[in-house]
C-alpha cells in the first residue's frame, strides 16, 4: 500500500524496503540486520575514510599543535597559526567531524524502522497497522504488558497466531502481513527488549542469557573499537622531525577526550541496548566489530603514506643537523684560532682602499726596481710642506691657508 509520505520517510522507507529484501533473503529477522549492518558499513567506507583520514592527520599534528598553543597566547594569533597548519597539511575540520556522525543519524531512521515493521516492512499503512494493534490487544494482550511503544513488534512476533480474527476484522488485509516475522536469531527474540534485572527473570534459560549478552556485547564493542583506534591514531603522532613522539600522543587533547569517550559511549550503548528491542543492540554489535576490522585495514593504508613522509622528514632533519654541526666546528676552529677574538675590519671600503694600496705600493716598488736595473738614480722627491705645520693634518688650516698674509709689507 501507498504510505502517508512524511519527510523522515526520505530515508525510513528506502531501509524498510532494504530490510525487507535482506529478511526475504535470510528467511530472519536477526541475519537481516547483520547483513543490514555490514552493507551499511560497507557503503559508508569513503565516508569512514575521509573520517579516518582526517582523525589520523590530527592526531599525527599533536607535537605541531602543542607547539603553536605554547608559543601564542593570544587566541586570535593562535587560531591563524593553526588554520595556516591545517592548511599546509591539508586538514579538512569540518569535514571529519560531521562526517564521523552519519553512522549515528543512521540509527535514528533504523530504530523507527525497528519500532514499526509492519508499516516499513510488510508496507501497510499506519491506519491498518493501527487496526492490527488494536485486534491484537483484544485478541493476546499479554503480548502488549512491557512496552506499548514496540507494539508493532510485538504484533509482528504473534500475528500469524491470530489470522484469522485480524482477517475478518480488516478485510483484505496481505496474507504476506499475516504470515507475520520471525524474530527468532540463534535461540534468541531479538525482538523482544533484554530484561536487565536478572532476578526478575522467569527463567535463566538461553533465551534470556543470549537476550542479555546483546547489549553487553554491544557495549564491548564499543569499548574494544576506541581503545584499538585510540592505540593506531598514537602511534602516527611524530614531531616535526618524523620521530614517534609518545609523551604527546599520551598527553594529546584527542587522546583524553578518546578515554573519556571510552567510558561514555559503552555506558550509553548499554542503557539504550537494554530500553529497545535486541535487533537494535545486535546492529550495533555487528557495526562495532565490523568497525574494527576496516579500522584496522585503513590504519595499515594510511600508515604505510605516513611512514614515508617521515622518512623524509627524518633525513632532511639529519642532512641539517649535519650542517649545524659543520658550521659549529668551523665556527669553533675560528675561536681557538683567535681566543682573544681580535678580527680585522673587513668592511667592503676599508678592503678596497687596502688592495689599492698594496698595488700602488707593488707598482711603486716595481718601477724602483726596474731603474735600479736601467742604472737611474731617482732623486727623492720632497716631500711637501705642510701648510698647517702638522703632518698628519696637513689641510686643518685650510687650503688657502698663508702664514704670512697679515705680515708688515718689507717693501714698503
Amino acid at each position: 500500500m501507498i504510505l502517508a509520505f512524511h519527510i523522515g520517510d526520505i530515508i525510513t522507507v528506502p531501509f524498510g524496503y532494504l530490510l525487507d529484501w535482506m529478511y526475504q533473503l535470510s528467511g530472519n529477522y536477526g541475519m537481516a540486520m547483520l547483513l543490514f549492518a555490514v552493507l551499511v558499513k560497507i557503503i559508508l567506507i569513503p565516508i569512514t575514510a575521509k573520517s579516518k583520514k582526517t582523525s589520523m592527520k590530527l592526531s599525527r599534528l599533536s607535537p605541531r599543535i602543542k607547539e603553536i598553543q605554547d608559543k601564542y597566547t593570544d587566541q586570535q594569533k593562535q587560531g591563524e597559526a593553526l588554520q595556516a597548519l591545517y592548511k599546509e597539511e591539508g586538514v579538512s575540520m569540518g569535514g571529519g567531524c560531521l562526517w564521523s556522525l552519519v553512522p549515528l543519524l543512521i540509527l535514528f531512521p533504523l530504530l523507527a524502522v525497528v519500532r514499526q515493521p509492519l508499516v516499513y516492512m510488510l508496507h501497510e499503512s499506519a491506519e491498518t497497522a493501527e487496526k492490527v494493534v488494536s485486534v491484537m490487544m483484544e485478541q493476546a494482550p499479554q503480548y502488549f504488558t512491557g512496552n506499548t511503544y514496540y507494539a508493532q513488534v510485538a504484533a509482528a512476533r504473534h500475528i500469524h497466531e491470530y489470522a484469522q480474527a485480524i482477517r475478518e476484522a480488516i478485510p483484505g488485509i496481505s496474507e504476506a502481513t499475516l504470515a507475520g516475522m520471525n524474530f527468532d536469531f540463534l535461540g534468541i527474540d531479538v525482538g523482544a527488549i533484554p530484561e536487565f534485572n536478572i532476578f526478575g527473570w522467569s527463567a535463566y534459560d538461553w533465551a534470556h542469557i543470549g537476550a542479555f549478552l546483546i547489549p553487553v556485547l554491544s557495549a564491548g564493542s564499543q569499548v574494544l573499537s576506541m581503545f584499538i583506534m585510540t592505540k593506531m591514531n598514537n602511534s602516527v603522532i611524530t614531531d616535526k622531525n618524523g620521530v614517534q613522539d609518545r609523551e604527546t600522543a599520551e598527553n594529546s587533547q584527542a587522546n583524553q577526550t578518546n578515554k573519556t569517550m571510552m567510558i561514555i559511549s559503552p555506558l550509553l550503548s548499554l542503557w539504550v541496548g537494554f530500553t529497545v528491542p535486541g535487533a537494535l543492540s545486535l546492529y550495533w554489535f555487528v557495526q562495532g566489530m565490523v568497525t574494527i576490522l576496516i579500522d584496522v585495514i585503513m590504519t595499515q593504508h594510511y600508515r604505510k603514506i605516513y611512514d614515508a613522509e617521515d622518512a623524509v622528514r627524518l633525513q632532511k632533519a639529519i642532512e641539517r643537523d649535519r650542517i649545524e654541526a659543520e658550521k659549529e666546528r668551523q665556527r669553533a676552529e675560528r675561536r681557538a684560532a683567535n681566543p682573544d677574538g681580535i678580527t680585522e675590519n673587513t668592511s667592503k671600503k676599508k678592503l678596497q682602499q687596502k688592495q689599492q694600496r698594496e698595488q700602488l705600493a707593488a707598482k711603486t716598488a716595481a718601477a724602483k726596481e726596474y731603474a735600479a736595473r736601467k742604472g737611474a738614480v731617482e732623486e727623492e722627491e720632497a716631500e711637501p710642506s705642510v701648510l698647517s705645520g702638522i703632518p698628519s693634518r696637513p689641510y686643518c688650516k685650510g687650503r688657502a691657508y698663508d702664514p704670512n698674509r697679515y705680515s708688515p709689507n718689507t717693501e714698503e
